[in-house]
């Protein structure tokens, strides 16, 4: 009888051992496996077996966020947060890629959710950076500079964190702009450039007694270093300040077109405020140069010129209103009278030769004088050399033309004018391969911009 009753345990022991053993050899195994493929980058293969190691294993309460987190790094987003979700707690790393798979899919409130469960767990840098981007899409000005604050307290040596705060708060609190600017300059001299402009503005605005007219130069700067979007804040800020303010309406309108807008609104009131504003007038007649209404973009230069006769820089833009047109007689006497206004400014002798190199017309009594005189004024100028070569070129002297932007392109490699005015000096020299071998270079270097852009054009014209 004893061996009857202890049989019967054994039995249901054996029979268990029979089910469960091979359930967990294929949990560890799934385990092993997943742990294999996540060392090995595999994150799709990783994420499925932990899974079923999760599935297998429901007493390992961490699984399921390593799946989440396979998932996340391969770029499958739901998958991601249906792992993330039947985690019962998540880690600091976990929460922020719930969080990047929640912004990736476009649901920002759930995303800003799981960041700031992870940073209440560990200070991240990533995911301070995608709360910072979050903030930034929204234009939360405010939360996006909180968030660069909070984690400057952990680094603050981070000179991108220290430049976007300065520029944040050149329109939130201008007066303690600077400092971060400064900082970040410091820390890398590649934001030198845009910290002196953004100096420059803010050390100007603090003598200027009108507060809106405040907001109205420190969003210009902005403008200049290409943070269309804050300085479109500035410029609304100035608004509310003085909901008069011509120039504050207009330039937020231009904001408005760098950012993907229109504008139209905003220069319409600007124009009714003060019709004989020539920054007005200006930006008006930039509108319609974007929008190839030549009539209207002359209109606006020639009443520029009127208020302001003594200006170089709206003949200037009348040169090139006329040119639009047609009128290069008038272009031509346009552009001459800017540097009689301005005898001694490089700038407008250059407009002046790219006229004559562009349009071919009086390259040598006009053209290649006035951009010997540009070099003269400027001879570290990378355009006015650029200008040069370009006249030469124009003109048939190729030799010259080579030996000046081969100058260029050696002493400023990112100058991408000159080399595809080099280019076509070597088209025009019968020199194909080397003609080709600068264009690819341009359109592989600047893909986006318009040099690229006519780099292609011209890959396609003469290497079909």
């Amino acid at each position: 009888m004893l061996n009857k009753k202890i049989a019967v345990p054994i039995t249901i022991t054996i029979l268990l051992a029979a089910v469960v053993l091979p359930i967990i050899l294929t949990g560890y195994l799934a385990l092993n496996h997943a742990e294999s493929d996540f060392a090995a980058r595999d994150y799709a293969r990783a994420a499925e077996s932990y899974k079923q190691a999760a599935q297998l294993f429901p007493w390992r309460d961490d699984l399921w966020e390593k799946a989440g987190i396979a998932a996340a790094r391969n770029g499958n987003d739901r998958e991601a947060i249906q792992f993330f979700k039947q985690s019962p707690t998540l880690s600091a790393e976990g929460w922020m890629l719930l969080g990047y798979s929640y912004y990736k899919g476009g649901d920002f409130p759930s995303a800003i959710n799981a960041l700031d469960e992870s940073l209440r767990l560990e200070h991240l840098p990533p995911a301070y950076d995608l709360l910072a981007l979050i903030y930034r899409q929204q234009k939360n000005w405010t939360a996006e500079r909180d968030t660069l604050v909070n984690k400057l307290r952990q680094n603050v040596g981070d000179a991108y964190s220290q430049y976007r705060s300065g520029l944040l708060l050149a329109v939130l609190e201008p007066e303690q702009a600077l400092t971060h600017l400064m900082l970040a300059s410091t820390l890398n001299p590649e934001f030198d450039p845009a910290v002196q402009t953004m100096r420059a503005a803010l050390n100007l605005s603090s003598t200027q007694p009108d507060a809106s007219q405040q907001m109205v130069t420190l969003g210009r700067a902005l403008g200049l270093v290409q943070e269309w979007d804050l300085s479109a804040a500035a410029f609304e800020k100035a608004i509310k300040m003085d909901g008069e303010n011509a120039e504050a309406w207009a330039w937020l309108g231009e904001a408005k077109q760098q950012a993907g807008g229109d504008g139209r609104a905003e220069l319409d009131r600007a124009v009714i405020l003060d019709h004989t504003s020539v920054v007005v007038r200006a930006l008006r007649a930039l509108y319609w140069n974007r929008q190839e209404k030549y009539p209207q973009m002359l209109a606006e230069y020639l009443l520029a010129a009127e208020y302001e006769p003594t200006n170089p820089t709206w003949q200037a833009g009348l040169g090139e209103a006329y040119t639009r047109r047609g009128d290069l007689v008038s272009a031509l006497a346009a552009y001459q009278h800017a540097t009689e206004l301005a005898p001694n400014e490089s700038t407008y002798w250059r407009s002046l030769a790219v006229f004559c190199a562009e349009s071919g017309v009086h390259l040598d009594d006009v053209g290649l004088p006035a951009a010997q005189k540009a070099v003269d004024l400027a001879p570290d100028d990378s355009l006015a050399l650029d200008a040069l070569g370009w006249a030469y070129l124009s003109s048939g002297r190729y030799s010259n033309a080579e030996q000046v932007l081969l100058d260029v392109i050696k002493r400023f490699p990112d100058q991408f004018s000159a080399h595809i005015h080099l280019a076509m000096t070597y088209l025009a020299q019968g020199n194909r391969a080397a003609a080709f071998d600068k264009l690819t270079y341009v359109q592989s270097a600047d893909p986006n911009g318009a040099n690229g852009v006519m780099a292609g054009q011209l890959l396609e014209q003469y290497f079909p």
